[in-house]
């Protein structure tokens, strides 16, 4: 099985984004997936490898990216070397990362072999399940998308919560980090991208407008994203799959570092979901 780890692309904002392929070299035309990370995530967390493993041998080619500012360098891709390109993250700069990984796909010979262009699926984790659905409503390449443990509001998220005359003044606020106990920067340019771009980074709108399949898996146990946000999510579009997971958390029974050699059997369960609903013919 063909894996490439930290390939280099060339973002739109001046900073790389370093992206994994998994996929069976077969000459076999396969379905496409791209997966997301969410708000304090990176691609090499937990689990994702085995994911992303799990998707190559079910016939998928799938790839996964560390968003521009996550906080991560080339040199040291896992946490947050980088705390100044965190405190100047934004959804807009993750939907142009988005577009840029697809754009990639859509221009590497690789994928015209290997990969099925004219089905690409898209998976978001937590604040990535609200990236994928925009991206997914606005770009007619995406043929299904899911929100995976989905937010369903960024607006919640950014203007309403803390002093926003205080973040103003200080030009930024703080947000500890309880594994790496960093204290995250949210810098004030945060705010101001999404108030200028509310209405494309409003997730209802984008729900609601979707034309194609939609899956939202969510974990019953879910204390960081509440399963209420899947019911607004499903709630908005009638026709999408709703699929809760018992006793299952943000993260599915994973963790980081997670060092076995198995999937948990909560995001294993998850994964299978996945495959079934993106093979599935409409």
């Amino acid at each position: 099985m063909p894996f490439s780890k930290n390939l280099i692309i060339e973002g739109k904002h001046d900073r790389p984004i370093l992206t994994d392929v998994f996929y069976d070299e077969n000459s076999t035309r396969k379905p496409i997936v791209v997966f997301c990370h969410g708000y304090k995530g990176f691609k090499d967390w937990g689990a994702w490898d085995l994911m992303g493993k799990a998707f190559s041998e079910a016939g998928f080619l799938f790839i996964k990216f560390n968003f521009s500012h996550n906080g991560g360098t080339i040199k040291q891709p896992i946490d947050f070397p980088d705390l100044e390109a965190f405190g100047n993250n934004n959804y807009t700069k993750e939907l142009d990362d988005l577009e840029t990984i697809i754009d990639w796909v859509y221009d590497n010979t690789i994928f015209k072999t290997e990969g099925d262009l004219s089905n690409i699926s898209l998976i978001g984790h937590s604040r990535g399940g609200g990236i994928v659905t925009i991206k997914a409503e606005e770009d007619n390449r995406i043929k299904k998308v899911i929100s995976l443990a989905g937010v369903s509001s960024y607006g919640q998220r950014t203007s309403t919560t803390g002093d926003l005359d205080q973040w103003k003044k200080d030009g930024v606020k703080y947000v500890l980090n309880g594994r790496t106990k960093q204290q995250m920067p949210h810098f004030y340019q945060f705010y101001e991208d999404f108030i200028a771009n509310e209405k494309r980074l409003t997730i209802k709108r984008a729900v609601t407008n979707l034309k194609i399949p939609y899956l939202i898996i969510h974990g019953e146990g879910d204390t960081s994203v509440l399963i209420k946000e899947a019911c607004n999510l499903h709630k908005w579009n009638p026709k999408s799959q709703l699929e809760i997971i018992d006793g299952a958390d943000h993260v599915f029974g994973a963790k980081h570092p997670w060092v076995e050699n198995y999937i948990p059997h909560q995001l294993n369960e998850a994964i299978q979901i996945m495959v079934n609903f993106i093979s599935a013919s409409e």
